[in-house]
């Protein structure tokens, strides 16, 4: 019994440490996918700060706009910039009912950032609403890295600040925490959760984190575009199984009330 107690601790232990100590320094996103306004503002931004590279190709454009009650003629206006490569070389404007795809191809992707640029459909249910918000908000200038940026969430990041021109440029705030083992003292800097802003963006730091997390709620949207539905729906089906629950009950009284 020992031995099976000691294996199990020993199995399930790490896995919580690393859970706790991987979640502890994440933002927490407000997700509200019935907030229809915030997944709209979300979808602009998508569309012109990441469709450039980033594809969400399992997904329509006709699917977007009706989900977010957008009439089609303005979503072909407004967020259908990139055009279609594959059957004609000079390309041709995407249509409607066209998925979410980008220009540029994997061999360009490779060629460019020595990586093969990910779909973003369903990274919201890899990654998480609150890695993606962190990973947005904490974006900091840093000379040594090809793009000149580096991320806390994710260090030495390959990609550019696409929002920069909205987040401004800043660099993070450390402090020194000392730390004793035995006789020796080491010093460790931690991150505050704080910036120090060298250029502002054109939005204040608190408006940012606002477009960042309607950012985020639409890739939420993106991972699941019939989430909203298939909650609505279970409900009506929980309430049709209790009343069915109560139809059957009375039934089997009736059936048995006469067995002894």
């Amino acid at each position: 019994m020992n031995k099976k107690l000691i294996l199990l601790i020993a199995v399930f232990f790490p896995a919580l440490a690393l859970a706790s100590g991987g979640e502890a320094h994440l933002s927490k996103a407000d997700i509200n996918l019935e907030n229809t306004d915030s997944l709209r503002r979300g979808a602009r931004l998508f569309t012109n700060y990441c469709l450039s590279c980033h594809s969400a190709g399992y997904v329509r454009y006709k699917r977007v706009a009706n989900d977010l009650g957008v009439d089609e003629k303005l979503a072909a206006r407004d967020m259908m910039f990139v055009y279609d490569f594959s059957k004609k070389t000079e390309g041709q404007p995407k249509k409607i009912g066209d998925l979410m795809t980008v220009a540029m191809s994997s061999e360009d992707a490779k060629q460019w950032f020595g990586t093969a640029v990910p779909d973003l459909s369903v990274i919201a249910r890899s990654r998480e609403a609150d890695w993606l918000y962190t990973y947005l908000t904490t974006f900091y200038v840093d000379a040594k890295r090809p793009m000149g940026v580096n991320n806390i969430a994710f260090h030495n990041v390959g990609m550019p600040h696409v929002l920069w021109e909205l987040d401004g440029l800043k660099k993070p705030i450390y402090e020194v925490k000392k730390h004793k083992h035995g006789d020796t003292e080491t010093e460790e800097q931690v991150f505050t959760g704080k910036f120090e802003y060298l250029t502002e963006g054109k939005l204040s730091p608190a408006k940012y984190k606002e477009a960042a997390n309607d950012l985020v709620n639409f890739l939420v949207y993106l991972g699941e575009p019939g989430r909203m539905e298939r909650q609505r729906t279970g409900v009506l089906v929980i309430f049709f199984l209790v009343i069915l629950l109560v139809f059957s009950y009375l039934m089997k009284r009736e059936f048995w009330k006469d067995v002894h």
